[in-house]
């Protein structure tokens, strides 16, 4: 399955001057974990709860700017990406999200949360195919009377 399957597509972002205040609230509102930092659809940087905590609340801080909090250095992937590339890619370098990125504009969010469903259903497939795959020797064999 590719992530352009499972991605969220509708990512609220902010722009670079948005207060970490105004983050945490966008954070809260909509239930996750990060936001992306986006300036003309231009995915600048990622700014995690855990950012937060540590660029802004311990350094008390809270004010502080999403151009000062985010983190630049991203990982990211792209909509034809499989999703067990992604898993991979997301465990390699302990990310709970993956931001999906085509012509440098921002095109969706990818979360284990989603990659786990797909991996479900692949399993259920994969133990499908091999129910049948063990099943059928034993239908033959009792249509045609095997020893």
């Amino acid at each position: 399955m590719k992530l352009k399957d499972v991605m969220t597509t509708d990512v609220e972002c902010c722009e670079p001057s948005a207060s970490a205040a105004e983050i945490a609230g966008k954070m809260r509102d909509q239930n996750v974990g990060s936001i992306p930092v986006c300036e003309n659809e231009k995915l600048l940087g990622l700014v995690s709860d855990r950012d937060i905590v540590i660029r802004c609340v311990a350094e008390n801080a809270i004010d502080a700017s999403a151009e000062h909090v985010m983190s630049t250095e991203m990982v990211t992937g792209h909509s034809d990406m499989s999703a067990e590339e992604a898993s991979d890619l997301m465990a390699k370098h302990q990310i709970r999200r993956l931001p999906i990125v085509e012509d440098g504009r921002l095109a969706g969010m990818v979360a284990l949360g989603d990659l786990s469903v797909t991996n479900a259903a692949d399993e259920k497939a994969g133990l499908s195919s091999e129910e049948e795959r063990f099943a059928l020797p034993f239908y033959w064999c009792n249509l045609f009377s095997c020893k």
